[in-house]
């Protein structure tokens, strides 16, 4: 346990709890900081991480106290993202193993943004998003018009930011925003099996599937053509590539060591 962090490591999955459930998980600087450290920890340690909250909610976004407090960063706005968010969100872009998060209750704000970067989003039916900043005066942050836009569109992106309403767990996953939508008391299970799955997976083949999926929304196709070629030289000379054709011609799932 780290903070208002709880970490663990069983079987090549990595657990990541926000546990601040009195405040909703609230984001703050300092838990951005060590949520960094964590999510760089699981990529060396493991094969899989899964981002998740404790009670009720997921992330109710940045705890406003904290800028209100901090003098330095009410008198430049944009000091917090620069040195804190920002950074997460380049983080969780650039990890060599895949990013699992499993939401429910309150998701807001920054904290939208958080469960929305996984790159498999598992939600509650109690989960909701929400993009609160017009209510009190700011812009978005954490990568959301970005994030949103590519998801769900310009025009539902838009919809959100400008309307701040509550998006729903079943209307997020209409939208494509979210991958699928389970029972509250089903979240876990679910979430269990997809690690499992994706644990017994080649991990190097992983890594250079993510950097391609971010790379087609960044990029134009010819850079991702050629870094496809990049990519798939690289996976065919490791060892779980050959592990994998001799699996496939003698009919047998392959076993993947992760190298």
């Amino acid at each position: 346990m780290t903070g208002s962090i709880d970490t663990s490591l069983s079987d090549g999955v990595f657990r990541i709890v926000l546990n601040d459930p009195a405040r909703l998980n609230a984001m703050t600087p300092a838990l951005a900081d060590e949520l960094r450290l964590q999510l760089k920890r699981a990529e060396m340690e493991a094969r899989v991480v899964v981002l998740t909250g404790s009670g009720k909610a997921f992330c109710a976004g940045a705890n406003l106290a904290d800028v209100m407090n901090d003098p330095e960063a009410a008198a430049d706005g944009g000091m917090m993202l620069e040195r804190h968010y920002n950074p997460l969100v380049r983080t969780i872009r650039d990890l060599q193993i895949p990013l699992i998060t499993a939401v429910r209750g309150a998701t807001v704000g920054v904290g939208a943004s958080l469960a929305l970067l996984g790159d498999i989003i598992i939600v509650s039916e109690t989960a909701y998003f929400q993009q609160s900043f017009r209510r009190i005066g700011l812009v978005p942050d954490g990568g959301s018009a970005f994030i949103l836009s590519r998801a769900a569109g310009r025009v539902r992106a838009m919809e959100l930011m400008l309307l701040a309403e509550k998006l729903p767990a079943l209307k997020a996953l209409e939208w494509g925003l979210v991958t699928r939508v389970v029972a509250d008391d089903a979240l876990e299970g679910a979430v269990d099996i997809l690690a499992a799955e994706l644990r017994a997976g080649a991990t190097f083949a992983i890594g250079r599937l993510r950097k391609l999926a971010w790379a087609a929304v960044e990029s134009s196709l010819e850079e991702v053509l050629a870094l496809e070629v990049e990519a798939q030289r690289a996976a065919a000379a490791t060892s779980d590539f050959s592990e994998g054709v001799r699996a496939f011609v003698e009919k047998r799932p392959a076993m993947f060591a992760g190298r």
